[in-house]
């Protein structure tokens, strides 16, 4: 992977991330959404590269519009409609759609699907977002030796999937959440200075600032990424009795992308998009 080449994704990466509701719910659910993306992951059989592109879709969606408190349904059904449209763009081969849903409960294909469409006009059809995986490579063939890139690379993954779980490191461009994951794998006990250093020997430093690559590092090594399957995930009531679908998803009470205000998700249509609980 040459330097023209990584040069050319730098310069494609786009930074279009809104800050998310700091509610304490959303981020449960938030928390819950990534763990069930993470779960039918593996599941499913899919890369990291389809779960990682899953939760940027999610967390573009979330600072766009809001869903009402408590809601924790709403997200789950975000999050399976989200998986399903990464699953799209990144797999050979695509599950149907009641695949993608929860154990516990189940929605109609037809509300995944009208979920999906949300998402896309969300989102504006801007479905191909770079992911650190594009630029793990290339950073650990710069900074680590080639007999010990093999055993690297699984922990630089599980470093990078760790760091879905924190807002604050997903603001970050993907290559330098990349540079910061891979640093955190081959040394966990680098200096400021040592850090600096090894960014000021790549070409790319001049579009890769180190001050944000050292920050994202010290903030991986706080959240502690490694600890990435502790399980710690809330189980909400998921099934309020009887929602109608103008409580949660549509567009009729938006507002214009100027004055920065997240619009509410209210279908227009009186259809019930209760989560179905499964029978044994």
């Amino acid at each position: 992977m040459d330097e023209e080449y990584i040069k050319s994704l730098l310069d494609r990466e786009r930074h279009d991330f809104s800050q998310i509701s700091s509610g304490d719910w959303i981020k449960e659910a938030r928390l819950d959404a990534i763990q069930y993306i993470l779960n039918k992951r593996d599941l499913l059989g899919f890369t990291s590269q389809t779960a990682y592109l899953s939760v940027i879709y999610l967390d573009r969606f979330l600072s766009r519009r809001s869903i009402d408190e408590e809601k924790y349904w709403a997200v789950r059904l975000l999050s399976m409609a989200c998986l399903s449209l990464a699953a799209k763009v990144e797999e050979c081969t695509v599950p149907a759609l009641p695949e993608f849903c929860f154990e516990e409960y189940s929605f109609e294909s037809s509300v995944i699907q009208r979920m999906e469409l949300l998402v896309l006009n969300t989102l504006e059809w801007k479905m191909g977002s770079l992911t650190p995986f594009a630029f793990t490579q290339f950073f650990l063939t710069k900074f680590c030796q080639s007999s010990l890139q093999r055993n690297a690379m699984s922990t630089i993954v599980e470093v990078i999937l760790g760091s879905l779980k924190d807002v604050e490191i997903m603001c970050y461009r993907s290559s330098v959440i990349a540079a910061s994951a891979t640093l955190v794998a081959l040394d966990p006990r680098l200096t400021r200075d040592a850090l600096e250093h090894k960014i000021s020997l790549l070409s790319s430093s001049d579009v890769l600032k180190i001050e944000d690559v050292v920050s994202c590092y010290y903030q991986i090594l706080e959240f502690d990424t490694l600890k990435l399957n502790r399980g710690d995930i809330m189980s909400p009531d998921l099934s309020p009795n009887q929602l109608q679908i103008d409580e949660v998803l549509g567009s009729s009470s938006v507002t214009t992308a100027a004055n920065a205000k997240r619009k509410r998700l209210i279908f227009n249509q009186n259809d019930d998009i209760s989560p179905k609980k499964r029978q044994n």
